[in-house]
């Protein structure tokens, strides 16, 4: 075996674990804390979660408070750093994730990319645009699919528009 062959099997491992209701109930509480740590340490240019896929620090204002709040996210980088996609799948667990009620009430943010803070504009996808970007991200990240599986909820996405 090769040795992309074996980071393929390690690949396939992570996702495998990743799909799991036990990886549900503990990553939100550890993968977002790392992240930032990792995050902060490295200046912006690394996240832990940054080495399975392409991440990026999101800030928004929260829904109800408007204190800006931030948090570490996978994402899907679109149009050469122009866009990025955010799927809101709160690791298969019943409800949207806060981050999204966030971005509905208040669209205008910040992403720290690679280390470089870019202001955005979320737009909440729907219909054959999100059906679209759905399968682009399953794509990316196939335990996505297994977390739709999960809930009875549409898993919200949004596309992040570079102003």
């Amino acid at each position: 075996m090769t040795g992309g062959g074996k980071a393929g099997v390690g690949l396939r491992a992570v996702q495998k674990v990743s799909s799991t209701r036990g990886f549900a109930k503990v990553a939100p509480h550890l993968l977002p804390v790392l992240d930032r740590g990792v995050h902060r340490l490295t200046r912006g240019r690394l996240m832990l979660s940054g080495l399975l896929l392409p991440s990026l620090v999101l800030t928004a204002k929260g829904a109800r408070s408007g204190r800006e709040r931030r948090t570490p996210l996978a994402c899907l980088p679109e149009d050469g750093g122009r866009s990025w996609l955010l799927v809101g799948t709160n690791y298969g667990r019943p409800g949207h994730p806060d981050w999204t009620a966030n971005l509905r009430a208040h669209p205008d943010a910040v992403i720290n990319w690679r280390g470089t803070d870019i202001p955005v504009t979320a737009l909440l996808l729907a219909g054959e645009e999100r059906a679209a970007a759905w399968r682009a991200l399953v794509g990316l990240w196939p335990p996505y699919a297994v977390y739709q599986g999960r809930v009875e909820r549409e898993i919200r996405v949004f596309r992040l528009v570079r102003k």
